[in-house]
């Protein structure tokens, strides 16, 4: 690892390129959990649900 190599996101520790930008399976699962468990977000109101079904239908024109 180089001096300007950045550490996992998770633990800091330092990555692996196997697992990069992690440093092993553990963190990667840990962060995909995350984002599965609505654990990052983004700012802003929630979207509703006829937003999303539109937005969903809105792409599959036949």
């Amino acid at each position: 690892m180089t001096k300007s190599a950045k550490p996992c996101p998770i633990c800091k520790k330092a990555r692996s390129e196997e697992f990069s930008p992690f440093c092993s399976s553990r963190c990667r699962d840990r962060d995909l959990s995350k984002w599965f468990g609505d654990g990052y977000t983004v700012p802003g109101r929630a979207a509703l649900p006829e937003e999303i079904a539109a937005e969903v239908t809105s792409g599959h024109e036949d």
